[in-house]
């Protein structure tokens, strides 16, 4: 097969492949549950960050957001926005702020090392962006829907030394996004290889 051919098929299969990424993330997006000892029931794990980590790592970051911004998209037109779009811009940004360190890091070096290295910083980026996006944009804009002493009576009911917005997004939001992280990255650990090698080959 000739130099361009590979090329084209290359890129015919990354295309495929992220679509597919993408609307199984947008599905994974819809399976939401709530971590009730950490934090209110309005905020929900979901593991719809496994797929786009998978084609972060087969595809680099670029395309990690590309199946980050179709998941969401799915997500829209599967199940609509009951938050006015706060949620899904939340899940947006935080997601996007997971997968670049990881893709950069990986596509630097491509090792088992680095992935792991790679994920577990992406998930203290992740954590730490998702406290002051939620404490000065994301909750600001959820008070539409909910006072805002609401959001911080429902943290402080779970954890007693919440005290204002940037106490819950501390107290509850932080905690809730690292445990988050860790377990997308321990899945995407133990799949990511035997994928990768399907993904590579075609699919």
């Amino acid at each position: 097969m000739s130099t361009e051919k590979k090329t084209s098929s290359y890129r015919l299969r990354m295309l495929t492949t992220t679509a597919m990424l993408g609307a199984m993330a947008g599905l994974l997006m819809l399976i939401e549950i709530p971590l009730g000892f950490i934090a209110p029931s309005f905020y929900k794990i979901d593991l719809s960050e496994v797929p786009v980590m998978i084609g972060t790592f087969a595809f680099g970051p670029i395309q990690g957001i590309v199946i980050e911004l179709i998941k969401i998209l799915v997500k829209l037109i599967l199940k609509g926005t009951s938050t006015g779009f706060v949620g899904e811009i939340a899940n947006f940004v935080i997601g996007v702020a997971m997968v670049i360190p990881a893709g950069i890091i990986y596509k630097h070096r491509k090792t088992k090392k680095h992935a792991v290295i790679g994920m577990a910083i992406s998930t203290v980026v992740m954590a730490v962006v998702g406290v002051f996006l939620n404490a000065y944009v994301m909750i600001p804009m959820y008070t539409k829907f909910m006072p805002i002493e609401q959001i911080v009576e429902a943290g402080k009911a779970i954890i007693a030394w919440v005290k204002d917005t940037f106490t819950f997004c501390l107290f509850c939001v932080l905690p809730f996004n690292l445990i988050k992280g860790v377990i997308v990255s321990l899945i995407v650990a133990i799949i990511y290889k035997p994928l990768s090698r399907l993904i590579h080959k075609g699919i």
